[in-house]
């Protein structure tokens, strides 16, 4: 069975567009392995076994073991650049080595819980995904795959934002970080701390009562 988590690579030494075209031509994605102080190593990879790959949303945000020949390194997918008309055509990738002291950077995905459960959900309203992944800061070993959002408390017309996530132990919030140097007034909230999800109610309704009120006006007219 393929390892999720284990990418097959072999080291490649043609540069340029020519190199990556005729990479492409022949089932390859042309890609490059940096970080941990160490020198950019260009690679390639076997497209359709990256297809894979990226089918599972855990791909993303994993600490993946990548086999260039009989050397191993741990990395993560950095950087994806796929077809502008082809999702499922993959043009470039770039690995990002991990070092186990050093803090480091991903973007993770968001699970939502408990929408059935929300008061505001009940009460009429749709739930609004303002966000579907985050930024996040953590070691190697502290890497989340996902941050669960619980909404199941949610009212009609509030919000939840990334100051009000759960986060994992050792995980932070780039973006929070950004506004610790602002001066705010009890109760206002920092213009980095972003709403990730809310519930309003469903905007049809608006309209419907637009249209009512052109129609009693077409009335109104005729009389």
């Amino acid at each position: 069975m393929e390892n999720l988590f284990e990418v097959q690579a072999e080291a490649r030494t043609d540069e340029g567009k020519g190199a990556s075209r005729r990479l492409r031509h022949a089932g390859k994605v042309p890609a490059v392995v940096y970080g941990a102080e160490k020198e950019p190593v260009s690679i390639s990879v076997d497209h359709n076994q990256f297809i894979r790959h990226l089918a599972e949303e855990a791909f993303y945000a994993h600490i993946l073991t990548l086999n260039i020949g009989k050397k191993k390194e741990q990395v993560v997918l950095k950087d994806l650049q796929r077809h502008p008309a082809n999702d499922n055509k993959i043009i470039h990738a770039d690995f990002l080595r991990v070092d186990a002291k050093h803090e480091m950077t991903m973007t993770v995905p968001l699970h939502f819980v408990g929408e059935e459960k929300a008061p505001g959900v009940k009460g009429g309203g749709v739930v609004s995904h303002v966000m579907t992944e985050v930024e996040i800061a953590c070691l190697p070993a502290d890497l989340p795959e996902y941050i669960e959002v619980d909404i199941s408390k949610l009212e009609l017309d509030h919000a939840i934002h990334l100051s009000e996530l759960t986060l994992p132990k050792g995980v932070s919030l780039p973006a929070l970080s950004h506004g610790q140097e602002e001066h705010l007034e009890e109760g206002e909230r920092s213009a980095y701390d972003q709403a990730v999800v809310n519930i309003h109610m469903p905007r049809v309704h608006a309209v419907e009562d637009d249209a009512e009120d052109a129609e009693g006006d077409e009335e109104a007219t005729e009389e």
